[in-house]
């Protein structure tokens, strides 16, 4: 907008606002300083000082941008007359004058947008037609597009077409030319039978040998194909049919003799390691039968099939020299040697075989065939010589346990040459199916070679064992007593030997799992393996416990030997009693022996059933029943050692009570229990008898104590102390009994019950208790014996026969006195 002078007045320049005041970044405070400026001299000047601050001294700055002095300076300076604004009269004019303009503007401006916007909505009508009449020019090009698309795809195919006709009639003019061509041959070939010498040049140039291969193999099928098709009941049929058979002999005999001088060929060049003419001429070969004359003609030419001296050394590598016995240790260093050796001649010819032969897989699988089946199994059938169950090999030749070891060798390490050919390359061949099919024959009789084999050892064994007893019992016969030679004469169970049994067995399952792959079939054969140790450690145990009851026998027999009466003389009952003791030195030590006996016949049968819960059970159960079958088994064998150990455990019982009370009619005197009263204290000690038995109980029972154990210990305790307190009670009845006697019995009790309280049996300590209570009938006035009984009904039984022990009982006329007390209690 341009500025008006200061001089003019308002009135006389009207205000002129421009369009172009408003465009681009508008400021309403720059419109309103434009307007002012020339009204308001001072307004820029004083809006610059505003902004400063408040004002200079004692001004201050006004809103519309003046600075007001304070009141007693304006009234100074102008006089209290003057006006206090004089510019708002022209400020009123100008505004109104710039409404009038604005007003103005505005209506040019609605001017001008009405305008546009009809002149906009003419060029947007004009702007739809024409894209109407685009959209309508685009489809009709698409139409045009789409038919010449259509018309393309058509004369596409039609070229396409012509071009499989002309391809078509390419391949059958290339076709009748290569039939005339083959014709011709054919014509060459159909002569006379034999006759090959008028042939094209093609059939005798060696350079050309491929191409006459080729054309050969074309003539002969198309020649035999023919003959097949041809009819012989049409005459010109049949007689070209026999034209055509003279030119099949004559294709035939020129093949052989094609294929003859190819293979000589690769011979030369084989021998000459010239793989490029061995590769073409197995290239050519392959036209032949697929080229397997080539390839079995190639690995029948190896050095390690026609060399007789690699075979000998094979066997000398293997087996050592002629005449010694091979181990199956050395026998496997052999083989692994042997077999190492095989796979890297193998693998040598591999490397040959993928730079001649076009189909290197096939002659891998010949080549290894080859191998497992000629040279493994010449010297496989000179290794395992399968051995006679009827009449086996002695153990001093190794027994049935050497062709076994020898046989687990052989195939454990033939597994790993399978695998190792296998890794090399052996094509489709089924290597692992054909080193199985090597060792059919062995595995079909293992079983039995198995069971036989541990048969033998067991035989062998025992053999071992009796002629050591034999040696020992002739060694040890010499200054020996004769009781003491008898327990000492029999052989006791070893837990070593159950220990061997249990290796050979060990052993034997390891071959088991070896050579069977499938799960029934290895639970069959360990199961059968398991049940020859069953019945081996049962047989050994049974035996041994038997051996030791023997000797519990004729410890018996020599104690009866030496019972004699009463009325002997002295030089007789003393050597009887001399007798005696030597008997039961032989007792105890047959109990000794038993006990000993007992407890290794345990151990042993601990032993088993921890190697069929650590070894044998795992296998046998994938298998429904077989584990049961096999508990039920061991059971039953263990059940023949439990009978003779329980008859023995019987027979040591009826050896310590005999001695019992061999001690007690020895030992035990009438004054024991009957002392005088001659005013002396009495004697509080045990008896002798007691004394020497209690002794002999502790000595003797300390093996079963070791022996024995849970079950078995408990029922072999109670029974001995059953045994013992009846035994007392019967030995007590010989004798008569005074006060000072009871006391002397009830001290013996004491003795006694302390001692089987180690029994751990509550009711034999029971039956002591009240025997200790029974002793009271003799220490008690007769008037009080029917007060012994009320607590204790139970032994009314036995008191009545002790009572009648007394010293007194006839004096004291107690049968009648305690006649109503019996018969109340009955």
């Amino acid at each position: 907008m341009p500025e008006r002078s200061k001089s003019s007045s308002v009135s006389s320049l009207p205000l002129i606002l421009d369009i172009d005041d408003f465009k681009g970044d508008f400021s309403f405070d720059a419109l309103f300083g434009n307007l002012v400026n020339e009204l308001l001299p001072s307004f820029q000047e004083e809006d610059a000082d505003s902004a400063d601050g408040h004002g200079i001294g004692g001004t201050d700055a006004l809103p519309n941008g003046h600075v007001r002095a304070s009141s007693d300076a304006t009234k100074f300076a102008r006089g209290l007359s003057s006006p206090l604004f004089p510019e708002v009269d022209a400020l009123l004019l100008l505004f109104k004058d710039s409404c009038k303009e604005l007003i103005d503007l505005r209506k040019q401006i609605d001017g001008r947008l009405y305008n546009l916007k009809k002149e906009v909505s003419t060029q947007d009508a004009k702007h739809r037609k024409t894209l109407t009449e685009l959209e309508k020019g685009v489809d009709g090009l698409f139409d045009s597009f789409a038919r010449l698309d259509s018309r393309i795809s058509s004369v596409g195919q039609t070229a396409a077409k012509i071009g499989d006709h002309l391809q078509s009639a390419d391949a059958q003019r290339e076709t009748a030319s290569q039939t005339i061509e083959l014709i011709k041959y054919l014509m060459e070939f159909n002569g006379s039978p034999g006759d090959l010498m008028e042939l094209s040049p093609l059939f005798s140039d060696d350079s050309r040998v491929a191409e006459a291969a080729s054309i050969a193999q074309k003539l002969r099928s198309f020649a035999e194909e023919d003959i097949a098709r041809a009819v012989p009941s049409v005459v010109g049929s049949a007689t070209a049919s026999r034209g055509l058979e003279v030119a099949v002999a004559n294709l035939q005999e020129y093949c052989n003799e094609l294929e003859n001088r190819l293979l000589a060929r690769f011979d030369a060049a084989s021998q000459r390691r010239e793989l490029s003419t061995m590769s073409e001429c197995a290239k050519i070969l392959s036209q032949f039968n697929r080229g397997t004359s080539a390839m079995q003609h190639y690995v029948a030419t190896c050095p390690m099939f026609i060399d007789v001296e690699i075979m000998n050394s094979d066997t000398r590598l293997v087996l050592g020299d002629q005449g010694s016995q091979a181990s199956p240790s050395n026998v496997a260093r052999g083989l692994s040697s042997l077999y190492k050796e095989i796979t890297d001649t193998v693998r040598k010819e591999a490397a040959t075989i993928m730079a001649v032969f076009p189909s290197p897989n096939d002659v891998m699988s010949i080549l290894v065939q080859r191998v497992l089946e000629q040279r493994v199994t010449a010297l496989l059938d000179k290794l395992l010589v399968k051995p006679s169950l009827v009449n086996p090999p002695t153990m001093e030749e190794g027994g049935l346990l050497l062709y076994l070891r020898m046989l687990a060798v052989a195939y454990e390490k033939t597994q790993e040459l399978a695998r190792e050919l296998r890794a090399v390359g052996c094509g489709d061949l089924d290597v692992e199916g054909l080193t199985e099919s090597l060792f059919s024959a062995h595995k079909d009789e293992y079983p039995e070679h198995e069971q036989a084999s541990l048969r033998q050892l067991y035989q062998a064994k025992l053999e071992e064992l009796r002629a050591e007893s034999q040696i020992s019992e002739s060694s040890g016969t010499i200054g020996r007593s004769k009781g003491a030679s008898v327990a000492s004469s029999h052989q006791q169970i070893s837990v070593a030997v159950v220990t061997e049994f249990v290796r050979w067995n060990e052993e034997a399952i390891s071959r088991c799992t070896l050579f069977s792959s499938q799960p029934a079939i290895l639970a069959a054969n360990v199961k059968a393996v398991f049940t020859c140790l069953l019945d081996q450690v049962s047989q050994y145990i049974t035996d041994g416990l038997e051996r030791a009851r023997d000797s519990l026998t004729e410890a018996a027999a020599l104690r009866e030997r030496f019972v004699i009466g009463t009325s002997v003389s002295r030089r007789v009952a003393a050597a009887a009693a001399s007798a005696a003791e030597a008997a039961a030195a032989a007792g105890e030590s047959s109990f000794r022996s038993f006990m000993v006996a007992v407890q290794r016949c345990g151990s042993s049968v601990a032993i088993v059933q921890q190697y069929f819960a650590n070894s044998i059970s795992r296998l046998l159960l994938p298998v429904d029943g077989a584990h049961a079958a096999s508990c039920e088994e061991m059971a039953t064998a263990m059940s023949s050692a439990e009978g003779a150990a329980y008859k023995g455990l019987q027979q040591c019982i009826e050896t310590v009570m005999a001695e019992v009370e061999r001690l007690l009619s020895a030992e035990q005197k009438a004054t024991d229990y009957r002392s005088p009263d001659d005013g002396m204290a009495p004697d509080h000690r045990p008896t002798t008898a007691c004394t020497r038995v209690v002794a002999y109980l502790s000595r003797v029972l300390e093996a079963a104590f070791t022996a024995l154990e849970g079950l078995n210990k408990q029922a072999f305790l109670a029974e001995l102390g059953n045994r013992l307190h009846k035994g007392l009670l019967n030995h007590w009845q010989k004798f008569t009994f005074n006060p000072s006697g009871g006391l002397r019995l009830k001290r013996d009790i004491t003795e006694y019950g302390e001692f089987v309280r180690s029994f751990n049996a509550p009711s034999v300590d029971e039956k002591f208790e009240l025997l200790g209570i029974l002793a009271n009938v003799f220490i008690v006035a007769p008037e009080s014996l029917s007060t012994l009984f009320e607590g204790t009904p139970s032994i009314r039984k036995d008191a009545q026969r002790f009572i009648q022990l007394r010293e007194d009982y006839k004096s004291a006329k107690l049968a009648s006195r305690l006649s109503s007390l019996w018969s109340s209690s009955s």
